[in-house]
């Protein structure tokens, strides 16, 4: 492309050259070869002029008088009647010569000439002029149609590396723009691509991680299940937990659903109401077996009878995560509490451990943050999750950590009564 840029504008140039300099070569030598036939012309006139005067003063006419007023460079000859002929000059020996010739009163004839030559160097003279300045038209044309080109081509190679860039994975924008509007409103759409192509790959790694930090503890508690059928030989045994792994092998679908539909738009809730109860029953029952086999208890306290607005599986999700964290960073007994504070649900989690560090704070549920080496991912999972169903996932003490999942609360259609530590 700049190749052509360049010979394109060349051509331009050298047809505007060759149209305009013809012209002005031929309107030129036209009127130096006028200038000189109106030089010769005038000569001639002036001579006769004067020879006329002296013929009526009755003076000599001489070569001498004559040659005053005359040109050194061109011949004259004054023929006058009766007498001979009167010679200026030296006359040309080429055909080609610029003549005039005038009459007197008298009879009397002048005839002045002038060889072509010094015509012909004057027009050589012009002609190099012109062509000189045609010469340094043609080199600041070429010099600006190189600027120009490098101008437009040099933008059109930082969009194809852009976009080259865009396809080997490097979805970074430049916002570099160039000011020319067509090339920069390429730009805008190949940075607009960018920051969108930037968010879907952060999307999918975020799929990829949340998926694999909460499939993980579901994977787990079936694979615990699976176990326990394959050493039992009692029937009633093996039915009870091939029943609990159908059950949470519908739970680990509605978790693939969630992060999936979560992924699409986060802001896409299923939200309904439930038993709070059933959901934290269920948690208990998944988890005990971890807790006991790392010497702990796991209990719940609190109202009962509670129905809330949220997603079953996002709110069983968020406690498994909770209940998780306090199994790895924890430490005794861990308590899950309801209660009801205006029209809201809370279910506290709440363990004996050392508790959260006093330089994480609020961070504690950015991603990547962690106070124990670990995926930083899960608070920042449960969080989304709560939020997602119109609620909310704080930390509401530190040291011992008392962590809160409100939710919207529907009103009681039975009493309300406490149940006990389990």
């Amino acid at each position: 492309m700049r190749r052509r840029l360049i010979n394109s504008t060349l051509a331009v140039v050298l047809v505007v050259i060759a149209v305009f300099g013809v012209s002005l070569v031929i309107v030129e030598t036209r009127t130096i070869s006028n200038s000189a036939q109106e030089s010769v012309d005038s000569e001639a006139f002036r001579l006769i002029s004067v020879v006329e005067s002296r013929l009526l003063g009755a003076e000599r006419i001489t070569p001498q008088v004559l040659a005053e007023q005359v040109d050194a460079s061109r011949y004259a000859r004054v023929e006058i009647p009766g007498r001979a002929p009167i010679e200026v000059g030296e006359r040309p020996t080429d055909s080609n010569v610029t003549r005039s010739t005038e009459m007197g009163e008298q009879g009397e004839k002048v005839t002045v000439e002038e060889s072509r030559s010094a015509v012909t160097r004057e027009v050589g003279r012009t002609l190099l002029i012109i062509g000189a300045v045609a010469l340094l038209a043609i080199i600041s044309a070429v010099l600006l149609a190189v600027r120009q080109a490098d101008r437009l081509t040099s933008p059109l190679t930082d969009l194809a590396e852009t976009a080259e860039r865009l396809g080997s994975g490097d979805p970074r924008p430049r916002h570099k723009r160039y000011g020319v509007t067509e090339l920069d409103r390429v730009a805008d759409v190949l940075d607009s691509s960018a920051e969108r192509i930037a968010r879907m790959l952060t999307a999918e790694r975020r799929l990829a991680a949340d998926a694999s930090h909460q499939l993980r503890t579901p994977l787990t508690a079936l694979s615990m299940r699976i176990e326990e059928i394959s050493v039992t030989d009692d029937p009633e045994t093996v039915k009870e937990e091939a029943n609990i792994a159908l059950t949470q092998v519908e739970r680990l679908t509605d978790v693939v659903q969630r992060l999936l539909t979560n992924s699409r738009d986060p802001r896409t809730g299923s939200a309904v109401a439930f038993d709070l109860d059933e959901v934290v029953k269920q948690q208990i029952e998944e988890w005990r077996p971890a807790y006991r086999s790392a010497g702990r208890a796991v209990v719940c306290s609190g109202k009962h009878g509670l129905e809330a607005v949220g997603t079953p599986g996002a709110v069983a999700q968020v406690l498994a995560a909770l209940i998780e964290n306090s199994l790895m960073h924890g430490g005794g007994t861990v308590a899950l509490r309801t209660r009801i504070t205006g029209n809201q649900v809370v279910v506290e989690v709440t363990d004996e451990g050392p508790g959260v560090p006093a330089d994480l704070g609020a961070r504690i549920f950015e991603r990547t943050i962690s106070g124990r080496n670990s995926t930083g991912i899960g608070l920042a999972v449960a969080r989304d999750l709560a939020e997602a169903d119109g609620g909310r996932l704080e930390l509401l003490q530190q040291q011992p950590p008392v962590f809160a999942l409100f939710l919207s609360r529907v009103a009681p259609s039975r009493k309300e009564s406490a149940r006990p530590v389990r």
